[in-house]
């Protein structure tokens, strides 16, 4: 039987101290904590994964930059865009590092799909693409064998920022939006489907309750 995973709905949080509260879940929990997935906006940041190279920030207006511990390297977040991190236990599902990004990315993609959006993974490059153009990122921290951060999925917010990075360390990489693909324009539409596909490709069962400090 699928083990259960809370789904927890945030709306619209800054990003800094949902960073701590996700450190803090993970630091506390043991091997009887159950797992959760948080899903949320995040007001607009800039982020520097733990390696990132802080040259691939180009010009980032007023937007804060802020220095965090996921892989990977620099992404803007906000609102329009859909985040979900995951708190996942790998011993006790038996996943690989490698593993689960793939089977975030396929949750991504089947999450379009559902809106008639065609979108690929790509080898080497983390991440959910659609023809040439990155429509959502992964990047993840692993502590004591459980995951926390998660993935980013554009669905209708403002694209400029992007122009002031290399997006994910990449000079040059169009990025594109799920509005601007046929997909509604309505964050709200995305959230279930999301949540609902990330249970089915981690091989669990969704627990939706409140929010993040129930």
């Amino acid at each position: 039987m699928p083990l259960p995973v809370i789904i927890r709905e945030l709306g619209r949080v800054d990003y800094s101290p949902t960073c701590a509260d996700m450190r803090r879940f993970t630091d506390n929990r043991d091997a009887t904590t159950g797992d959760e997935i948080w899903l949320l906006e995040h007001n607009p940041v800039y982020t520097l994964g733990i390696n990132g190279d802080r040259s691939h920030v180009l010009a980032p207006d007023t937007t804060p930059i802020v220095q965090t511990d996921r892989g990977g390297q620099v992404t803007w977040h906000g609102p329009g865009q859909l985040v979900a991190y995951v708190m996942l236990d790998l011993r006790r599902l038996k996943l690989g590092i490698r593993e689960l990004v793939c089977r975030l990315e396929r949750a991504i993609i089947g999450t379009l799909d559902g809106y008639g959006i065609a979108a690929t993974g790509r080898a080497g490059a983390p991440g959910v693409y659609c023809g040439d153009s990155k429509i959502a990122s992964v990047g993840l921290r692993i502590r004591n064998h459980c995951s926390y951060h998660g993935i980013a999925i554009n669905v209708c917010n403002d694209l400029q920022p992007f122009a002031g990075i290399n997006p994910c360390g990449y000079p040059g990489m169009a990025v594109t939006r799920a509005c601007d693909l046929g997909g509604p324009a309505d964050i709200r539409q995305y959230t279930a489907l999301l949540a609902s596909q990330l249970a089915t490709h981690l091989q669990l069962t969704a627990i939706a309750v409140g929010n993040a400090t129930d």
